[in-house]
């Protein structure tokens, strides 16, 4: 006896066609945020200061640039699938959570772009001047 309609076995569709890389992809995504949220936590502690002017030679260096680049890509992939498991459950109407994920996918894109960018800007335009002022 199968639980499977006869569609699904025509189509060759199960429970586990989709569902099961979109619950790895979150697992990794969550192993990620707990290996880099700690270390994020801990460096803001450890700087001490939290001036503007502290934080951009903390953002220069390229360990830093990179791993809080990886913790923004990160957090929002996470996000993003987390919400979409939400809207997929909660919204009924199909045209409607056709709707919200693409704006929600848009919206998380948009913001990590922004930040990414926002950290590399910060981080190359502070190593710049320090080679021009010779203070490298």
């Amino acid at each position: 006896m199968s639980l499977q309609s006869p569609l699904s076995k025509v189509l060759g569709l199960g429970a586990a066609k989709e569902g099961a890389q979109h619950w790895y992809s979150q697992r990794v995504s969550a192993v990620a945020l707990l290996l880099l949220a700690p270390w994020f936590l801990v460096s803001l502690i450890y700087l001490g200061d939290v001036s503007y002017a502290s934080i951009t030679r903390w953002i220069a260096s390229p360990v830093h640039s990179v791993l809080l680049s990886l913790f923004v890509i990160a957090a929002s992939y996470h996000a993003q699938l987390g919400l979409q498991v939400v809207i997929e459950d909660y919204v009924p109407h199909k045209g409607t959570r056709v709707a919200v994920l693409l704006l929600l996918n848009f919206v998380l894109l948009l913001l990590a772009v922004i930040a990414v960018f926002s950290i590399l800007r910060l981080a190359l335009n502070v190593s710049a001047v320090q080679i021009q002022m010779g203070t490298d």
